[in-house]
Parts: structure tokens; sequence; C-alpha cells
């Protein structure tokens, strides 16, 4: 593994467990195996190292998402809650605790969600027969978060729960 891989690794279990404000510079170095000086010159800032894990945790994300049903999505979603852990959402957590004002962090946080939202979109107009609706998309996307959110309290139960509304939601047809 490289140092960058490494570096990211060590900083996105850091992050998730600790947070992004409780996690110092001292601790990824260390965690990571590095020196300071190779951390700062592979990560820039912490905000950008920020930037970096989530556009990874992205990736790693949407990877487990890349299902072809709502009962797919949302068992793919319990897949990851249980590998992952029940903390949250991440990318949610690091808009909160930078407090909106890291750009890098933004985009990541709107990219992220804009490619799940487009996923889901493509799930429910294949289980549709092609019917777009966006208003659809977007309460199943609202289930898919609040079943990530409440997993921190419930479990996993939580994501089986949204999964029963999602379906529920799409047999009843069009709003």
């Amino acid at each position: 593994m490289d140092h960058r891989s490494k570096l990211l690794k060590a900083a996105e279990q850091l992050f998730d467990r600790h947070g992004f404000t409780a996690t110092g510079m001292d601790r990824l170095t260390r965690d990571a195996g590095m020196s300071s000086r190779t951390l700062y010159k592979l990560a820039g800032s912490k905000a950008a190292l920020i930037a970096s894990v989530l556009t990874e945790r992205d990736r790693r994300f949407l990877q487990r998402m890349d299902v072809d049903s709502l009962e797919g999505l949302f068992d793919a979603l319990a897949d990851w809650i249980r590998a992952e852990g029940a903390r949250g959402c991440l990318f949610l957590r690091a808009q909160g605790e930078t407090g909106g004002n890291q750009a890098a962090i933004t985009a990541a946080l709107w990219a992220h969600k804009q490619a799940l939202f487009e996923r889901i979109q493509a799930i429910l107009a294949a289980e549709t027969g092609g019917r777009e609706d966006p208003v659809l998309a977007e309460q199943v996307m609202i289930l898919h978060e609040g079943a990530t959110a409440a997993a921190v309290y419930r479990g996993v139960d939580a994501v089986a729960a949204a999964r029963a509304a999602a379906i529920a939601l799409v047999r009843a047809g069009p709003s």
C-alpha cells in the first residue's frame, strides 16, 4: 500500500470513530506511520485531507450501492452498516463539524449526495418501467438517509424499516 492510500485509510478510520475536530494531525501521523512532513506533503491541509477521505469514502460507498433493485439498495446499506459500523453519515458529520465553510468538503458532500440520488433514480426507473419520478426518488433518498441516521441508536433494524417503507411507497404508485 502506498503512503497516500495508507494515510487515507488511517484518516478515514480516525475521523469516523473520533470525529474530525478531535482527530489531530499528530494522531494522524502516528496512526498512518509517517512523519508530519510526509503527511502535509500528501494531504496539504486538514480540510484537504478530509475532502480526500470523503472522496475515497464516496467511491467505496457507491460501489457497495451498485445494485439494481430497491431491496438491494437497502440490503447494501445494511451490509455497509454491519461492515463499517453505525455512526451516521460521515459526509454530514464532516459538514457539521467544519461549520459548512470548507468549499472542498461541501463539494464532496454535494457530489456524494447527488450521485446517490442519481443511483436511486436509476433503480426506481428500472422498477417502474422507465418512469422518472424525482419526488419519489427524493422520498426514497430521505428514507435511506434516515435509516443511516437511525441505525446509530436503533442498529441495522432501522434499515429494514426504511426498506419496507420505500417498497410501500413505490407500490403505491405516483404521488
